[in-house]
């Protein structure tokens, strides 16, 4: 009988720390937590090691399973910003996530707002795979290519949710707005806090080229890297020791020039999807 697949990522728990030394050198700001205080873990926490300035995490994957965490602090509103290190070489199978998510998973209550870095065979580009849910319900998936290497350093990935935006920014530059318009079916998470969750884990059924290629275990362990968790509440008018997030769109031209270049997927442009039943009301025009 074959031995059953090692424990990778335990027995290299010294490499990783090691590594974190590495990926730390940029300091955080003084004025950001330490991401330890910040977060808890749902699963995995066998499978996730911080850097001694307790600032920087490492989520490891192998074959018996990853990790994922959440932030303590639940927001009805807020900016959250998060710098990340991707996967690095033959990521296929694999997804690293960022993702708002409610704590109330009853089907029917359960509201997120999703970034899912989608793994690629060696030298080929990430996919970033974008989602909201609302009340249980998603199916308004966006995609994009990103236009630099994830892997090689960190990169910040934002959401801010609004009473009247949701906008997902990578370094600050925005690449999808998605509008709280209900008289156009915009549907919209209103009702409940979320929080931010990451999370390292296969997914080879579907992440990389709809499941064609799977993940390859004589590369494991993988390791994504996390850092600098910021969140922003969002207050309707300015108080005292709480910022307010602004309502106002993002500037056009950023925004249309990302999707210009690096827009893969549209589910508002798939007609062939919902030729039965027409675009999605939010889709179409006033």
């Amino acid at each position: 009988m074959a031995a059953p697949f090692p424990s990778s990522c335990s027995r290299a728990r010294m490499a990783v720390v090691v590594a974190l030394l590495l990926v730390t050198t940029a300091a955080a700001p003084a004025a950001v937590a330490l991401l330890k205080d910040d977060i808890e873990f749902m699963w995995g926490p066998d499978h996730s090691f911080f850097s001694d300035d307790g600032n920087t995490l490492a989520l490891c994957l192998e074959k018996t399973h990853g990790s994922g965490f959440r932030s303590k602090g639940a927001y009805l509103y807020a900016r959250y910003d998060i710098d990340v290190k991707l996967v690095a070489n033959n990521s296929a199978g694999t997804v690293t996530t960022v993702y708002l998510t409610t704590d109330d998973v009853r089907p029917g209550y359960h509201d997120e707002v999703d970034m899912e870095f989608l793994g690629n065979v060696t030298g080929e580009p990430y996919t970033l795979h974008t989602n909201i849910f609302v009340d249980s319900v998603g199916n308004r998936e966006q995609q994009f290519r990103l236009w630099f290497d994830p892997t090689k350093d960190f990169h910040t990935y934002s959401v801010q949710w609004t009473p009247k935006n949701i906008i997902f920014l990578i370094d600050g530059t925005p690449i999808r707005v998605y509008k709280h318009e209900p008289w156009r079916g915009g549907t919209f998470p209103t009702q409940r806090h979320m929080r931010l969750d990451g999370s390292l884990w296969n997914a080879d059924d579907w992440a990389t080229q709809g499941g064609r290629v799977k993940t390859d275990w004589m590369h494991a362990p993988f390791y994504a890297y996390y850092r600098n968790l910021r969140v922003t509440p969002c207050a309707a008018s300015p108080s005292p020791g709480v910022a307010s997030c602004s309502d106002e769109p993002p500037a056009s031209a950023a925004l249309q020039k990302v999707r210009a270049q690096h827009l893969l997927y549209d589910y508002c442009e798939d007609q062939n999807r919902f030729k039965d039943m027409g675009l999605p009301k939010e889709c179409t025009a006033d």
